[in-house]
Order: structure tokens, then sequence, then C-alpha cells
């Protein structure tokens, strides 16, 4: 069969087989990992989330950062976090003022904007996600925060939970609350295309679930931590169903592009072991997994790196796998191509319009996934069928190769027997790093 090579420059707006303007929903989990879903194997049941994956198109290479802020980074700006220095989870404000973000970018062309959940990338009101184009926001300006008082870690940014950038208390589990917040605000709409951000705090410790999701644990999954962390997968699944229900009921899911995935790996860390306000937490590892894959949360292995990924337009997008490598990076330039939004600028995107690959299974050339960890301590460049790791310690640099087509589960090194490889690599390596901390927020 003759293969359709079409070049995918982030600039190139192309918009395939859409009859209007489409709504946008993108609902991220927080610390989910690749097997914590049903559809990839995981222990609790997720319905709502295995309809989707079966009916749309699953990412089966999808990648984001090792952790939380990067990754909401590369969704908000189409680039790679490391451009604005942003490598670790952050309460200081992530992006220059003058930043074309993607709610930015969809409301120049008409679009209602709105985040429900987890913003966490400037932990002030002054920094919150209105001054970055929402019309409405709703949720923690800071990170991840206990289900019930709704408090970030102690410290200044422990008082978080707003709407609209002012401070507020309430009372609710907060899936529930994002979740209402949301399904609220889509049934506001009038004729005008919408961006609805749904960035769950879910499964992010600390765990703590109703009665209610604990009693429909399967009874073979044992232990408090564990327990309360399958309530609270189950818990989430249920509260992405409520929001596609919400879209049918409105008569908006016909016209809406609606992407499931998660901001990094799973973890496997204390549940009750971070300096967040006591709540009665459980007390124990959480059991995040993300078999088969190497490694979790914070890795720039695969573990840490590809996360569940589903893209769903009934009618629209065929059932399917897309299994080139995709990044959290590409997801502003398809969403403004496909709302007809061209830029004024080149806004130095790292990321690429997947619409051609995902509505006409078009196959893209070969490209670059490049990743930075937490302090650049490491970084991964994959292009396939290799993927590079570099290691940083010190003044002492270690570098691995995977062929990762060949080997996901990153197994066997190949750095020894493939020196002109790793040469060529770390070459390359070298050019996408050059653009690094080239935005960083001094203003």
């Amino acid at each position: 069969m003759k293969l359709l090579f079409l070049l995918l420059s982030p600039l190139v707006m192309m918009v395939h087989a859409v009859a209007s303007t489409p709504n946008f929903v993108f609902i991220m989990a927080d610390d989910l990992g690749w097997a914590d879903v049903a559809f990839h194997g995981g222990n609790a049941p997720t319905p709502h989330l295995d309809k989707l994956a079966a009916e749309g198109v699953e990412l089966t290479h999808h990648y984001v950062a090792p952790v939380c802020s990067p990754t909401r980074t590369g969704l908000m700006t189409g680039r790679c976090w490391s451009r604005f220095g942003v490598t670790t989870p952050q309460n200081e404000r992530a992006l220059p003022w003058d930043t074309v973000t993607l709610p930015r970018a969809l409301k120049g062309v008409g679009y209602d904007t709105c985040l429900t959940g987890k913003w966490h990338l400037g932990s002030k009101p002054e920094w919150g996600p209105n001054h970055f184009g929402f019309d409405h926001s709703y949720g923690s300006l800071a990170g991840g925060v206990g289900p019930w008082d709704h408090h970030y870690k102690k410290g200044p940014f422990s008082e978080t939970w707003h709407r609209n950038e002012k401070l507020l208390t309430e009372t609710g589990h907060v899936t529930d609350l994002i979740t209402q917040e949301a399904c609220e605000w889509l049934g506001g709409r009038g004729g005008k295309p919408f961006f609805l951000y749904v960035p769950f705090t879910a499964v992010h410790l600390p765990l703590k679930e109703p009665e209610e999701w604990l009693t429909k644990v399967p009874a073979g999954i044992t232990g408090d931590v564990p327990r309360h962390y399958a309530a609270c997968i189950m818990h989430l699944d249920d509260a992405v169903g409520r929001i596609v229900a919400a879209l049918e009921k409105n008569g908006q899911r016909e016209n809406t592009l609606l992407v499931f995935t998660s901001d990094n790996g799973a973890s496997t860390t204390e549940n009750n072991g971070q300096t967040y306000p006591q709540d009665g937490y459980p007390t124990g590892p959480l059991p995040g997994n993300n078999k088969p894959l190497r490694n979790e949360k914070g890795s720039v292995y695969e573990g840490g790196t590809r996360v569940p990924c589903i893209a769903s337009w009934p009618g629209t997008l065929k059932a399917g796998k897309h299994e080139f490598p995709a990044q959290i990076t590409d997801w502003m330039p398809t969403f403004c191509a496909l709302a007809g939004f061209k830029p004024e600028k080149d806004l130095k995107w790292d990321g690429v319009n997947l619409w051609p690959q995902l509505a006409e299974g078009t196959v893209p050339p070969t490209r670059m996934i490049y990743t930075v960890a937490p302090g650049f301590r490491s970084r991964a460049l994959r292009l396939d069928p290799w993927k590079l790791v570099e290691h940083r310690q010190g003044d002492k640099t270690k570098y691995e190769l995977y062929d990762i087509l060949a080997d996901p589960e990153e197994k066997k090194d190949l750095a020894a027997e493939k020196a002109n490889i790793v040469a060529t690599m770390k070459e390359r390596m070298t050019v996408k790093a050059r653009a690094d901390r080239d935005a960083v927020a001094k203003d």
C-alpha cells in the first residue's frame, strides 16, 4: 500500500472534513498511569472511558511531561515546557504575561473559554487563569488539594480554592465540585463555540474517597489505600461520563471534539506523606500502575511520560488507534487549526496539527519528541526507532539508548554497542535544547 506523507508544519493550518466550528472539551486526569484504566488492563472499572476509547481514537503513543506544571505549560502554549524554564511543579507564575495561550487564541476567533479544576501555573489569584485567556475559572489555583477541605500543602498557597480568582470555601468532594461546575457551565452556553478545560485533581494524593464509591470497589482489591485509589479512578470515570451526558443533553456532543489524557504517569509515593493539612487520610503507598512501561511520575522513561489518551468526536472521528508519537504540545496547533485561528506571528510551536492523522489516517513523517525532567536532571529524545535518555548528576552525564519500537519497556540499553547512533541523537538533542529558557517569565 502506498503511503501518503504530509509534512505537518506547526504553522500550516489545515482543516479536514469539519462542517462547522467545533467545540473543544479537554479533560486531564492527575497522575493517572498507563495501566490504571480498564482498557489497559487496570483492576478498577472505567466503563465511560472504555466506551470513549472503543468508539473514538486512542492515541497509543501520547507523551506528556514527567510532572504536572510542565505538562500544563505544554498544553497552554503548544511549546515544550523547558522553553519557559518550567520543569517542576511550581507555584510561581509560569508564563510571560503576553503569551498567546490556547484559550487566548480561541477567544480571538469567538470562543467562550472555561477552566474548572487545577491550574498550577501561578498560585496567586493575580496569576490565575482569567489573566491568561479564560472567561470563567474555578477550582485550585495551586496543585492537588485535599479532596474534602480543598487545601493545598501547608504554606502560603494552602488557601487556593477559587471562582474567577476569588478565594472561597465550599463543601463537597473535589471531583464532584469540579464536575458540577463544568456541567453547569456547559448548560449556560449560547450559540458561540466553546473551549472547556477540565483538569481534575484525581488521582493525585491525598486520597480520601466517599463511602458510596468505596462500596463499589471490586472485592478483589484489598488494602485501605488501594481501595481508595480504585474508588478515585471509578469516581473520575463517572465524572467523565457526567460531562459527556451534559454535552448530549445540551445538544452539543455532535459538534464537540473531546480529549481525555493524564498529566504524567502514575505515582507510588506515600498517600499521607506530604505536607497537606491533616484530614484523616489513609496511610500507605499509592498503587499507581504504569505496567508494562518503565518507571513512574518524575521520570523521562515511558512510565513517567506515556499516558492514556483518547480523542472522541462521534460522527467525525472513526474508531481506531493512532500509533504514532504525539505530545501534549500538539493540541494547541490542532485546536487552533480546527477553529480557524491564524497566528499573527510565529508562535514557535513544538507541537503539530494532528487532525490529518486523526481524521484521515495520514501517515506523518518521523518526528522528534523532546522531554525534560524536573531540574533538567534528565532529558529524553525519541526519534524512531531510537530513544536517547540523558541523566545528569553533578558534572557527570550518562546516556542510554533504546530501540523504543522493539523495546517499549526500555529493558535493553544499546548505548555501548550503538555509539554512532548515540552521537547522532546527542547532536539532535542539542539542537532541540537551543530553545530552552527562551521564554522565561521575567516580566
